[in-house]
């Protein structure tokens, strides 16, 4: 698949979803909702693709951050908005969505989605894997954005069911409705 390829996933062309679409219009109330037999929240969803982004981005920066040692670690607790006043909540779910906006951003930014970006130069750099279990791995930025992206795909995926569950979709700015 094509460098093209990527920089239209990050932002949803073709068939994905544009993913600060599909969260940017939803309540605090309504990403904090809970669906019976389901694990995880909207908000949830957004916090482990933010934790995720933001492990790649400081892999790709030359840092070495800690590899989590089972999956539930990645997840964070669900937001418990009802227990505090709304408007703190709002202000939460307002920073988790900018966070989100923002790290999708600087992955687009690597990937050349812009003239202002740094282009294929960056895309062949190699990340270092420092795994603990594991000998050291190397991969590329290329290698790294298209693991992060098929991620976000999976969970974005995940919002765009549950809104469509909560009758919420399609987002403000669309989504397929078929």
């Amino acid at each position: 698949m094509t460098d093209t390829t990527l920089r239209e996933l990050l932002y949803g062309q073709g068939a994905h979803v544009d993913p600060v679409a599909c969260v940017e219009d939803i309540s605090a109330e309504l990403a904090a909702k809970q669906v019976p037999g389901y694990p995880h929240s909207i908000w949830q969803l957004v916090l482990h693709m933010n934790y995720w982004m933001d492990y790649e981005l400081r892999k790709i920066a030359g840092e070495n951050p800690h590899n989590p040692d089972h999956a539930i670690e990645s997840w964070p607790a669900h937001p418990q908005p009802a227990d505090k006043h709304w408007p703190q909540a709002n202000q939460e779910w307002q920073a988790a969505r900018e966070h989100f906006a923002n790290d999708l951003e600087e992955l687009a930014r690597l990937a050349g989605y812009d003239s202002m970006s740094t282009g294929s130069a960056t895309m062949d750099k190699l990340v270092v894997d420092f795994d603990t279990k594991k000998n050291p791995r190397q991969s590329t930025v290329r290698a790294t954005l298209w693991q992060i992206m098929a991620h976000n795909s999976y969970h974005v995926g995940q919002i765009a069911l549950l809104r469509r569950q909560a009758g919420a979709w399609p987002p403000e700015r669309g989504g397929d409705t078929w």
